[in-house]
Order: structure tokens, then sequence, then C-alpha cells
């Protein structure tokens, strides 16, 4: 671990690393060209809310290399509690941003997730926005197949063929945790991403929140009325009234060292 990324921020049951998205890649560029591998993880509120109580979900954050928080409330209770992270850094931002890095070095990286067709999209668009750059494969698995040995064992042998440098796995948190955890040790020289959506941004088939929304936290609004079945639960009655929580517990947090 390089000196710029060996500070951390407390929040709950998780330290952050302080960094900014710049040296998160240099970090990866530099550590990919030294033969070493490792994995990237990019909390935001809910999986922050699921570290407080699922012992999996501290696991998968305490097994990764790089912890960065991916989310305005985070940000805004590391400044309420007097240790201020100094950026948000998102898996849909890093998706372009490594990609860019790496392709100054002719780096090779693989797409896994996203609906049909969706990760192809996003090789195409990756490749012909960052010359230089090889996106090695890509995979779609279908519904349910992490419940399928057969087919987990056939999702593991088409990423090590593609022999990447850096792989994006974008099916969701905790599942895109587990698959990472099932492949490094198949690539231990391999950098790996949670990236969640990040993979349908890349190809255009969603649309990111426009930039005040993302500077002013209200990006789950944005995500909310993209998809309202699927995440009007989480952002509404588990997601919101935790952030409330946490803020003020950062600013108690702040007062007591105060006294």
């Amino acid at each position: 671990m390089t000196s710029a990324l060996a500070s951390r921020i407390p929040l709950l049951s998780v330290d952050f690393h302080k960094v900014t998205e710049a040296e998160v890649v240099a970090h990866v560029v530099a550590a990919i060209g030294r033969g070493e591998g490792g994995r990237i993880i990019t909390p935001n509120a809910d999986i922050l809310r699921l570290a407080t109580r699922q012992q999996e979900a501290r696991d998968h954050i305490r097994d990764s290399t790089l912890v960065v928080a991916d989310g305005m409330p985070l940000l805004w209770a590391s400044k309420l509690s007097g240790t201020p992270l100094p950026e948000r850094v998102a898996g849909s931002s890093l998706i372009l941003t490594l990609s860019a890095g790496l392709a100054e070095q002719g780096r090779r990286v693989y797409l896994l997730g996203g609906e049909p067709g969706t990760a192809e999209q996003a090789a195409d668009e990756l490749e012909r926005r960052f010359p230089g750059l090889v996106v090695a494969g890509w995979h779609s698995p279908s519904f349910g197949f992490d419940t399928r040995p057969d087919e987990v064992a056939q999702m593991q042998e088409l990423v090590v063929a593609a022999k990447p440098d850096l792989v994006y796995v974008g099916l969701g948190f905790p599942k895109q945790e587990r698959v990472i955890a099932g492949l490094r040790p198949l690539l231990p020289a391999a950098w790996f991403l949670g990236c969640g959506a990040a993979i349908g941004f890349a190809a255009g088939t969603l649309r990111r929140a426009p930039v005040w929304m993302q500077r002013t936290g209200l990006e789950w609004l944005h995500r909310l009325g993209s998809e309202p079945r699927r995440l009007a639960k989480r952002y509404l009655v588990h997601d919101a009234p935790f952030a409330a929580r946490l803020l003020a517990s950062s600013a108690r947090t702040r007062l007591s060292r105060r006294r």
C-alpha cells in the first residue's frame, strides 16, 4: 500500500481509504504494472447499512484492497464527524477513469454483468472512447446463475481464459462480491471492481443523473425515478432513515471529541 492510500477514515463499522479517484486509478495502474492484484469495493449508504447488520457484508469489505465511499451522505457524515473524506469515488465513474488509465498501457479488461447485449455494447463504447484499451471479453450471466454450480464454473472459465488485468463485475451487491471472491484465487494478479449498474451506464443503456444531482446528493432520486419498483423500498424504507441516523451519529461523534 502506497503512503497516499495509508490513511483511513472510520464510518460506523467500515474504514474508508482517504483517497481521490485519481489516486485510486494511479494505485491500480501501478499495482498491475508490478503484477499485484487487488479488489476495490465502493460502499454506499445501503452497503454501509448492511455492514452494520451482516457479517457477509463486513467480510467482503475487509477482504478488499481499496474501500472507497460511493455516496454523498457518506461524505457529509465524514465531514460532520471532523474527519472528511476528500471526494466521492463511484463505481459508475471508476469504470471510465480506470479504463482511461489502463488504455495508456494497452491493458486488458473484462465486463461481467448487465442485461443481455449490454456488456457487448459497453465493450464497444469503452474501446471507442479509450484507444489502446483491450476489452478481452464480456459475459452476461443468466438470472440465478449463481445457484447453479455448472454455470458458475463456466463463467469462471470464460473470465480466466480471457487473461484480464481488471474485471468489472456489475451484478449488484452482494452477488458481485461473491463472484469476485470466487475469481480472485483464479486470477491473483488481476484487479476487480464491483460496479453495480456501471456496465449499463458505460453502454449508454442506462443514464446517470445530471452532474448537479450527483454533487448535491440527489442521484438516488434520479435512480428511483428510473427504477421505482425495484428501488423504492430500498431507498425510502431502508436507506433514507439510515442516512439520517448516520448523519446524527457523526455529529454526536464530533461533539464528543470537543468535550
